[in-house]
């Protein structure tokens, strides 16, 4: 019989690159980032157009399955292992794996130890059906604990590939940074290479002139990407049009006296993107998406810049 690592790699291989998206500290827009950032790799100029993956590891608090759009929904068996769900449709190019989609309701608590959440990860690893993909983005929870050692020993055959990279998000405020410190420090324990970090929730975007307010510190996360010697990714401010949209996974009202934004690429698209995938339509009008772009753009150039083994 085969072992769990040989499974792994085997079911991971044609996954060109895995981006384990950490902080040390809860509340900090993890899950958001994650969200953000699989949309905008989705969405990236690339031909062909890249498929991406999404797995939530955050065993405890799984919040993709609710910023997707995707409540309710149910991860279905096949020959070929479990079939993910797809945010956006027909298209079948974003793949979601969450452990909320596999409780009976939402409100439902997972109260499990040690080694059965590790079982669960290596499942989420091995036992779906994630085809082809460019990008499999993690979303992890807060800390260094079980589920990241878990994480990692069960990429470790991946790892020696160069296909796994870290992106650490952060908050301006010096508890926030403290503790992603100890994130670094994890990450240059287990060797996993970080690609940058990320400062969320760096001021605020006012909902009627878009204007961004610096309401508490800001600049912590690239100051402390200087002193780590690792890269400055961006910061994002407070979106409330973000967060009502993740919120609502996609379904918010269109303003029908709102001018468009969108790039002129994707305007024959629209009326097919808006219905299919209406996360990625709101997505594209939020103040966050134009500076999100440009992290997106920085990560694929780190990506592409690594050597393959």
């Amino acid at each position: 019989m085969a072992s769990n690592d040989t499974l792994i790699s085997r079911r991971l291989q044609r996954v060109k690159h895995i981006i384990i998206v950490l902080s040390g500290k809860g509340g900090v827009g993890k899950s958001s980032v994650s969200t953000q950032l699989a949309l905008s790799l989705y969405d990236s100029a690339q031909d062909p157009p890249p498929r991406v993956g999404i797995v939530d590891i955050d065993l405890t608090g799984p919040s993709i399955p609710r910023m997707f759009g995707l409540d309710g929904q149910g991860v279905h068996q096949s020959s070929g292992g479990w079939v993910p769900v797809y945010a956006d449709g027909a298209e079948a190019r974003l793949a979601c794996m969450s452990v909320g989609f596999l409780l009976k309701r939402r409100d439902d608590s997972v109260v499990w130890r040690g080694p059965k959440k590790n079982a669960m990860i290596r499942q989420f690893l091995s036992d779906v059906r994630w085809e082809e993909l460019d990008y499999l983005v993690v979303d992890t929870p807060p800390g260094t604990s079980d589920e990241h050692l878990s994480l990692m020993e069960h990429l470790a055959p991946l790892q020696a590939q160069s296909k796994l990279t870290a992106v650490l998000v952060t908050t301006p405020q010096l508890v926030a940074l403290t503790d992603t410190m100890k994130c670094l420090s994890f990450t240059r324990t287990v060797s996993l290479p970080v690609i940058g970090l990320i400062e969320n929730m760096s001021g605020y975007v006012c909902p009627c002139c878009g204007e961004i307010t610096n309401v508490f510190s800001t600049g912590g996360g690239q100051e402390m990407a200087r002193t780590e010697n690792i890269p400055f990714l961006g910061a994002l401010p407070v979106d409330t049009q973000l967060v009502d949209l993740l919120d609502s996974g996609g379904r918010i009202k269109e303003d029908k006296n709102q001018e468009t934004t969108e790039p002129a690429t994707n305007l024959e698209n629209r009326s097919n993107t808006s219905i299919q995938f209406p996360l990625l339509y709101g997505y594209r009008k939020t103040p966050t998406a134009a500076l999100f772009k440009s992290i997106t753009q920085k990560i694929i150039e780190s990506l592409e810049a690594r050597p393959a083994k």
